[in-house]
Parts: structure tokens; C-alpha cells; sequence
């Protein structure tokens, strides 16, 4: 196994992310790998948690990398939420990114949860779980 592709496939991910003319506008181009101290933007996209799981083959070294994008909104109501959380998926799915290091076999969503959090419940936040297939070569 090797954790060595998890930086390339973070950087492409961002990347991505980054360049979609639908998320940059629905998120006003507000992405963020770690979100700023301070004011933030009223709503934007953040990079989450990462849970890495051996998969080597007789090929090689590979992983199964399940990370969270979080799409954070405090709009009234899930519905721009849910537009910039698709936009999110759209620009995932389907998509051979190019990693600095090793391979992208399969990028996949898995899941997603809504929920209200902050004060009052103010704050929207859908949490999408992607799973993807690398290869270190």
C-alpha cells in the first residue's frame, strides 16, 4: 500500500474543483483545502476528511481513498446548497484527473448528508463521501 498518491490526488481534486464554471460560480470561487480563519463567504466548498485503505494488487501498490467534500451555506433553506452540492458531484464524476503522482483508476460518489448546524441552526452543510481507486506506480 501506499499513502504517497494522497497529496496528488487532494491537489487534483482542488483543482477540479477550482477550474468547474459551475462551482466557481455557484460558490462564488470560494474553495478552500482549509477554510480561512475569520469572515468566510456566505457560502463555499471545503475539502474534508480522508480515510485510506490498502488495495495492492499483483500490478502494484494502490489505495481506496473515501473523502468528504463539504458544501457549507448560510442561505435560507437546503436549496442553493443542494445546486452547488451537484455541481460539486458533476465536476468529480466521471472526470480522469491527473495526478502528480500514481494513477486514478475510479473516482465515485458514495453519499451525502444534510444537516443545519451553527447557532439557531443557521448554517447548511451537505457533507458528498467520495471513494476513489489510485495506483502508485
Amino acid at each position: 500500500m501506499s499513502y504517497g498518491v494522497s497529496a496528488a490526488l487532494q491537489a487534483a481534486v482542488y483543482q477540479q474543483l477550482s477550474n468547474d464554471a459551475q462551482v466557481s460560480a455557484q460558490s462564488g470561487g470560494a474553495i478552500y483545502d482549509a477554510v480561512p480563519t475569520g469572515t468566510v463567504p456566505q457560502t463555499y466548498v471545503s475539502l474534508g476528511p480522508e480515510e485510506v485503505r490498502e488495495a495492492s494488487d499483483r500490478s502494484g501498490a494502490g489505495a481506496v481513498h473515501r473523502f468528504t467534500v463539504s458544501v457549507v451555506s448560510e442561505a435560507a433553506g437546503f436549496g442553493a446548497a443542494k445546486i452547488l452540492a451537484g455541481a460539486v458531484c458533476d465536476a468529480l464524476e466521471d472526470v480522469p484527473l491527473t495526478l502528480d503522482r500514481g494513477r486514478l483508476v475510479g473516482l465515485w460518489f458514495e453519499r451525502a448528508s444534510a444537516r443545519r448546524t451553527g447557532t439557531g441552526g443557521a448554517i447548511r452543510q451537505i457533507d458528498l463521501r467520495f471513494r476513489a481507486r489510485v495506483e502508485d506506480n
